[in-house]
């Protein structure tokens, strides 16, 4: 059985290929690596809070690895803590040589990562990568996947789509055009829960903010007990 190491955001991609893998008898993924930006104390571009995020690994039950960089980080800067934290998954794992992302249309995104994979003897897999999205969105839902959207670009779309549930009336909302996974950079999410969580994440909606003049930014933190 090949081991993988899964690249998590924390959002509805990432969740659905950790399903898919888990529904497989050739692999088992045994951890999990995400980039946060160390200043903030969250998720590269999704915004998601470092606790949350630390929550969302407990609950799918697996080790966290954190690539951690600066904010405004050049890609040096970003290649070299991931490099580093992929030697420390070697470490961890003797062997492992994979890592699966929750891509799933764009080719050119897909080629990077796994030229940069390969610049460390690391090789990529994509199981999403292809689906038709409308019906890859409709099959998450169905499959009780729950995402809230926690980032929204409103150069593509309106900024009160922020912090709305990743759900059928919002697929239907969506303007003409908009991908419906969001695949096109549009909106990022965060799953709080779905059939690969132990037990849901309970969080409380906070404000939206603007960042750069552009992306909507809302903000999720964990309920008190």
């Amino acid at each position: 059985m090949t081991e993988i190491l899964l690249a998590w955001s924390g959002g509805k991609d990432a969740a659905w290929t950790l399903y898919q893998l888990r529904a497989r008898t050739d692999v088992r993924v045994v951890g999990l690596l995400t980039t946060v930006t160390a200043d903030h104390d969250r998720v590269a571009m999704h915004g998601i809070r470092r606790d949350v995020l630390h929550a969302q690994a407990a609950a799918v039950g697996l080790p966290l690895l954190e690539s951690a960089i600066r904010a405004g980080a050049d890609n040096d800067a970003y290649e070299a803590a991931f490099a580093e934290t992929l030697r420390e998954a070697r470490a961890r794992w003797p062997g492992l040589d994979t890592i699966a992302y929750g891509d799933l249309k764009l080719a050119d995104v897909r080629a990077w990562r796994e030229a940069l994979c390969q610049r460390h003897g690391w090789k990529i897999t994509t199981p999403l990568f292809g689906a038709d999205t409308r019906q890859l969105a409709r099959a998450m839902i169905e499959g009780g996947l729950q995402p809230r959207l926690c980032c929204v670009d409103t150069a593509q779309l309106d900024a009160r789509y922020a912090g709305r549930r990743f759900d059928a009336s919002l697929l239907a909302d969506l303007p003409e055009g908009c991908d419906p996974c969001g695949e096109d950079g549009e909106f990022h999410t965060l799953v709080t829960d779905g059939p690969m969580f132990q037990q849901p994440l309970r969080v409380e909606q906070g404000q939206t903010v603007l960042r750069d003049n552009r992306f909507a930014f809302t903000d999720f933190r964990l309920a008190p007990p």
